[in-house]
Parts: C-alpha cells; sequence; structure tokens
C-alpha cells in the first residue's frame, strides 16, 4: 500500500558503563520514521489501525525540536522530532477523518 505522509522522528537511547576511572555514558540518536498508509500508522516497533488512532498533536521547544504525539485507543504515545508535523497531521485529518466518521 503506497505512503500517504512520512514524518522523521528520533530515539535517544543511553548506555552507562562501568570504567577503571568511574562511570562513562554513551549514547546514540536513532533516526526513525512515522508512516501513514490509508489503513494504519507504523513506527519503528508499533503499527496502529488507522480506525485505532483518534488524533494527533504536537508541541515544540524554543530550539524547533518537540515532541510529537500519537492519540490512540491504546493510549498516547510521544515521539521527539526536529521537523515539523503540520503536513503529517494535515494528511491524516483528510485522509483518515472523514473515513473514521463513515464507520
Amino acid at each position: 500500500m503506497n505512503q500517504i505522509a512520512v514524518q522523521p522522528y528520533y530515539k535517544v537511547e543511553r548506555k552507562i558503563e562501568r570504567k577503571s576511572d568511574g562511570l562513562e555514558q554513551q549514547h546514540w540518536i536513532d533516526e526513525r520514521m512515522l508512516i501513514l498508509y490509508q489503513d494504519r500508522v507504523t513506527t519503528h516497533r508499533r503499527e496502529f489501525a488507522i480506525l485505532d488512532v483518534f488524533d494527533m498533536s504536537y508541541r515544540t521547544f524554543s530550539d524547533g525540536e518537540g515532541f510529537f504525539y500519537l492519540h490512540t485507543r491504546k493510549g498516547v504515545f510521544s515521539y521527539m522530532i526536529r521537523e515539523d508535523p503540520s503536513l503529517f497531521i494535515q494528511a491524516f485529518k483528510e485522509y483518515a477523518k472523514p473515513r473514521l466518521h463513515l464507520k
């Protein structure tokens, strides 16, 4: 099935290791994608049926980064973002919202 919209997000993974001279913290940034299809929204580890997605929202910080919120039947899931998700949310509302009212 064709992708309707894509929203980049990232996950920061941290690991603390014991070294002979103390502790060392390492972190990795993993770039990932939220993908909107006709029937679902997918992330790196999750898949949500479009009928289980109620809404999408976001909040940005002063540096332009922020959190994207996916409001679903299973709860609210947050994703760290660097890019404005307005087009992704607009695509969801234009395509998915009208379909939700048909069911």
